[in-house]
């Protein structure tokens, strides 16, 4: 049963999975989960945000963990694990923000709390909205040592800026124009020469390099200066907001202007089942659209600049390396779809002058004869920058492989490319080798098998 705005609940200290919930469909604004741990009504620094640029808290309390699709509904989740909350966090705010239009425009705009282990629902709250662009949908909060959620539904029209530095988040802010600089001052009389002091003479020394300061002796008798006090520590650097989704109008992205460059790159497939498989999913005569039945398998093919190519798969336990050529790592092979951050290839962008391109790719391995009512997003985590992400269209041929991003290197910068092409093998061609062959890897090619 759904809450009213503003009552409370008792919830287990236990490991809770929030959920974002709304109905999806033409127009809808896409919205995002977050969730702020506060101390007396604010962050203690920009590293108690979590969200989809920041998605783990330091303690390991909460995580952001992606969203899902599922016959229509669309939920975006948080981890709450309570018992490892800070003792001196004493709320965390859960709150949700628009992207491309207000929550006046989300219809069936929720909030539900899951028990982890029982999967029971502890408490749900459906919220009411108009122009806001920010919203905060409730909140867990100590008393007496025990922890309680309350539905809060208080709107933004600021957006997730206006949320974010409304409890201490320092926001970047690219998006807006730079003040002018100032004009010159005007021309003005030359000083008045300052009065002579007189030094003792001093060794000759060689001169200072250029520009650099001339350091002078104290006057006779004076008591040596005091060492300069060491410089300040730098300020953390800002929140930064921005996201980018790659669309058919839009599709591909500079990693460079995004300042995404360097670190790492993880990317992620997620994917989940629409509705019971038909046509060409049915002929297998066995039940596929239950996760244990379906597995997706992410892979990358690569070339590198200095001619070398490969590929990187779970088939043949190609998981690659970070450390070493190819420089894109696998981190494991979800054969059930359960995995709750789906599969992900991490690329070492600190490496980014050996890549000449990577093609990341998708095969069904087993469990459906198509992609036909899959729903899959695609999501890529630069370690600097804005993360950017899309979504699979619907499948209408029988396809068993899907181009999904291509990242090329140009002159140093890493552009992507939204591919989201769905190929139909030829009988008797395996998927790899119909990626390989429309892109023109090149490649030999063995039977291989996990």
């Amino acid at each position: 049963m759904s809450m009213l705005k503003g009552a409370n609940v008792p919830v287990p200290t236990a490991a809770l999975r929030v959920e974002l919930g709304r109905h999806s469909g033409p127009g809808v604004p896409d919205a995002d989960a977050s969730a702020l741990l506060l101390v007396a009504g604010k962050v203690r620094t920009d590293a108690d945000f979590v969200f989809y640029n920041q998605p783990a808290h330091a303690s390991g309390a909460v995580r952001h963990e992606g969203r899902r699709t599922t016959g229509g509904e669309v939920t975006d989740s948080l981890l709450v694990d309570l018992p490892r909350v800070e003792s001196a966090i004493d709320r965390i705010v859960l709150a949700a923000s628009a992207d491309g239009g207000t929550f006046g425009q989300v219809p069936g705009l929720n909030i539900r709390v899951l028990d982890t282990r029982s999967g029971e629902e502890v408490a749900r709250f459906d919220a009411v909205a108009s122009v806001e662009t920010a919203f905060v949908l409730g909140e867990f909060y100590r008393r007496q040592g025990a922890w309680k959620f309350r539905a809060v539904g208080q709107g933004y029209d600021s957006g997730l800026e206006g949320l974010a530095t409304d409890f201490g988040i320092t926001v970047d802010e690219p998006q807006r124009p730079a003040a002018p600089a100032p004009a010159p001052p005007a021309p003005t009389a030359p000083p008045a020469p300052a009065s002579r002091v007189d030094w003792p003479a001093a060794p000759v020394t060689a001169p200072p390099p250029t520009g650099a300061p001339v350091p002078l002796p104290p006057p006779v008798g004076a008591s040596p200066a005091a060492p300069p006090p060491p410089p300040a520590p730098p300020a953390p650097a800002p929140v930064r907001l921005s996201k980018v989704t790659l669309t058919k109008e839009a599709p591909s992205v500079s990693l460079a202007k995004q300042g995404g460059t360097s670190g790492s790159m993880r990317v992620n497939l997620n994917w989940e089942v629409r509705k019971q498989f038909s046509g060409w999913g049915s002929k297998r005569g066995r039940a596929v659209a239950h996760h244990r039945d379906l597995d997706l398998d992410l892979c990358a093919l690569f070339e590198l600049s200095d001619g070398r190519k490969g590929v990187v798969q779970a088939l043949g336990n190609a998981f690659g390396a970070l450390d070493r050529p190819p420089y894109i790592l696998l981190d494991g092979d979800d054969r059930t779809g359960a995995v709750e951050s789906g599969e992900n290839l991490t690329i070492n962008l600190d490496r980014r002058q050996d890549f000449r391109r990577i093609l990341v790719f998708v095969t069904i391995y087993e469990g459906a004869r198509s992609f036909a009512d899959l729903h899959a997003t695609v999501t890529l985590w630069p370690q600097h920058g804005a993360p950017v992400d899309f979504s699979l269209d619907e499948c209408t041929v029988p396809s068993t492989v899907c181009a999904l991003a291509l990242i090329t290197n140009t002159g140093g910068d890493l552009v992507v490319q939204r591919e989201a092409r769905y190929l139909v093998p030829d009988r008797g061609v395996s998927p790899q080798r119909t990626v390989d062959r429309i892109y023109g890897w090149g490649m030999n090619w063995t039977p291989g098998r996990k």
